[in-house]
């Protein structure tokens, strides 16, 4: 993968690789707060993986619309920023310039 481009799908979604989800790490702990926090109780109600199954989905579910949404509005700096972070393998303090362009064409909001 290139520094300019994200890795999407056949259909041109966005693929949540680790380098996609930091870059929209600060869009989904804001947008996806509730399902991971009702995840999150679950879990600590009950230890058995299989009660939170559907909680868990809810959150997969939240995270890729969010994606989906986040590289529809703004792809050129989603994927200038991921890209940077696949570079530079999730180091955000060498894509400070890449951060700023991506939360200014899709700032953070709930």
């Amino acid at each position: 993968m290139s520094a300019s481009s994200t890795p999407v799908d056949a259909s041109g979604e966005p693929i949540p690789t680790s380098s996609v989800l930091m870059a929209a790490s600060k869009h989904i702990a804001v947008r996806c707060r509730p399902e991971n926090v009702a995840f999150l109780n679950c879990k600590k109600k009950d230890p058995n993986p299989e009660k939170c199954l559907e909680k868990g989905r809810q959150v997969t579910r939240c995270v890729f619309n969010l994606l989906k949404e986040l590289h529809q509005k703004c792809p050129k700096e989603m994927d200038a920023y991921a890209g940077c972070m696949y570079y530079y393998t999730n180091e955000f303090d060498f894509c400070r310039k890449e951060q700023e362009a991506f939360e200014g064409a899709c700032p953070i909001s709930e």
